[in-house]
């Protein structure tokens, strides 16, 4: 149920002829199920660099596509840039968006290497957690030498491609494919113009840090090499930097790994050391997309570090950081066109949750057949949670609870997580449906359209049974919080959690006859009996806990 999502950001060595990077760019527009989010020409560097996502085969399938272009469209041999580069395209990182890990996402770079090997003829080098081993881990030891040294690098053993024959290929050079964690460029705003003072705090939180001296003069190893004294964070890359644009000094920063360091970590790190240099943070820039958990991590921290609960919802969540960080001090920060997951969001994915409460009631009451039951028990399901959710939220912040706002607030979090895959749950249950009128109107003039007919018609119904299952089961998952808010929730609020546990049972119970009344009309006797009994079984359950808590309710008032 979860979306898979990864980015890839092919760098080509064209960045002047718009003929050139057009047909790029629209090799990869064509790709079913991927969406081009920027094309980032450089005139000097004579390099673009195109940014798509995807789900992981959709988006290696357009890279190898697009790879294949620039192969036959940019003459190597008779290129000229700024940038290092070593083949037409030059290099391609697959990024783990959401749904995926890196670990997950390394195969897929390897096969996507050995496809375009095979395929294109480009001899292929993996790097960064894709690599073959650790002097190959890096971009820049692979590229050194770059397009016009690999006539001859090629051909010796250390620099075998790991897929492609050792051969130098005079049109496209060579190319790197591989896996990398999401890279954010942040740029921390100060109270100062002063370039000195920002690369002071730059070399304070920068991994690398700065040069240690003693007297002025910089300490060597045995080997003659600068002794670094190190920064306080891991994976950071860092500057300072002054703006003109704006008339301020910023710290300019690549986080080359957020599970290593956090958004919001960098932008605390900088607070502090600007402080100790009697400086202030003003605010920050994030220049490019990021995913959605960046910032909901960032709105996290932020409320926790108040002592307030964090089970907001993630548009909430996303806001709360956004003022935390002071984002939109130089200019605005819209989510929808900032935040990867929203910017490629499709209406039609979520079209009924985006209606309002009258609309939907409006729609539900029409001639129209969907939405109907399913979709209506996701939606009043999302209702019964977050009253769940409300009472966590409010008894956390009373006074009285605050001890125990923490655990207040994991309910609220887990509540929020179960909202929002209920509140999905609400426009597939109807494309669900919609998938079996497709398959109704199929043609059956003959006997292969009445056999594809049929099989079509067996999938459509299977997954118009497996989503009200599925909404089941996560109103199942809320049941336990609605419990834990009429024992230890707010007594005042005691009516809010009853009436959330009322709902969960409408929710159980309306999918649960959706989950029946779709297993009487499909043609397969194994399944549909698997289904009905793993069906029943929960729903009993879920009745038994739910009929508990009733009896809890009634008996405190």
């Amino acid at each position: 149920m979860s979306q898979i999502l990864i980015e890839c950001v092919p760098n080509f060595s064209e960045g002047r002829d718009m003929n050139v990077i057009n047909a790029i760019a629209d090799s990869i527009r064509a790709v079913e199920g991927v969406t081009l989010l920027d094309v980032d020409p450089g005139k000097a560097t004579n390099r673009t660099v195109f940014t798509f996502v995807g789900h992981p085969d959709a988006v290696c399938e357009a890279a190898y596509i697009a790879i294949g272009v620039a192969g036959q469209l940019i003459d190597m041999s008779k290129h000229k840039g700024a940038h290092p580069r070593m083949g037409a395209t030059d290099v391609c990182p697959l990024i783990p968006i959401a749904g995926i890990t890196l670990d997950e996402l390394i195969p897929y770079a390897q096969k996507l290497g050995q496809r375009v090997a095979e395929g294109h003829g480009i001899p292929i080098y993996l790097y960064e957690a894709a690599a073959a081993s650790p002097d190959r881990k890096s971009l820049g030891d692979i590229r050194s030498g770059e397009y016009e040294g690999f006539v001859t690098k090629i051909k010796d053993p250390q620099w075998k491609p790991d897929f492609g024959a050792a051969i130098f290929n005079e049109r496209s050079g060579a190319t790197v494919i591989g896996a990398r964690d999401f890279l954010v460029a942040y740029n921390v705003n100060l109270n100062t113009t002063s370039v000195k003072k920002a690369n002071g705090i730059a070399f304070d939180i920068r991994e690398n840090g700065r040069i240690m001296k003693v007297n002025g003069e910089p300490v060597l190893d045995d080997n003659g090499e600068h002794i670094r004294q190190p920064g306080k964070l891991k994976s950071v890359k860092g500057i300072g930097w002054f703006i003109e644009e704006y008339g301020i000094a910023q710290i300019s920063m690549n986080l080359t790994n957020i599970n290593d360091t956090p958004l919001h970590d960098a932008f605390e790190a900088c607070v502090e050391s600007a402080q100790n240099r009697g400086i202030r943070v003003t605010g920050s820039e994030l220049v490019g997309m990021v995913p959605k958990k960046v910032l909901i991590d960032a709105g996290k921290y932020f409320l926790q570090k108040q002592k307030a609960s964090s089970g907001l919802s993630e548009l909430e969540l996303m806001k709360f950081a956004v003022r935390s960080m002071g984002l939109e001090e130089i200019a605005p920060y819209p989510l929808d066109k900032k935040v990867i997951e929203y910017a490629i969001a499709k209406k039609e994915d979520s079209r009924l949750v985006n209606l309002s409460l009258t609309e939907f009631a409006n729609l539900t009451a029409s001639e129209s057949p969907a939405p109907g039951g399913g979709s209506v028990s996701a939606a009043v399901g999302a209702f019964g949670i977050s009253l769940g959710t409300m009472v966590a939220n409010l008894t956390g912040s009373k006074k009285g609870f605050e001890k125990n706002w923490k655990n207040y607030s994991k309910y609220a979090v887990k509540g929020q997580e179960i909202k929002q895959k209920l509140l999905q749950l609400v426009d597939e249950d109807t494309q669900a449906f919609n998938g079996i009128i497709e398959a109704v109107r199929m043609p059956k003039s003959n006997e292969e359209e009445i056999a594809a007919r049929k099989e079509a018609m067996i999938s459509a119904t299977k997954h118009a049974i497996e989503i009200p299952y599925e909404v089941m089961k996560t109103a199942a998952l809320a049941i336990p919080i609605i419990a834990a808010m009429v024992e230890k929730g707010n007594p005042t609020s005691l009516s809010d959690a009853a009436v959330g546990g009322l709902c969960l049972q409408t929710a159980v119970t309306g999918a649960y006859y959706n989950v029946k009344i779709n297993l009487q009309g499909l043609d397969d006797a194994d399944y549909s009996v698997f289904m009905t009994a793993q069906a029943t079984t929960l729903y009993r359950k879920s009745m038994d806990e739910l009929s508990e808590i009733q009896k809890s309710v009634e008996k405190v008032l």
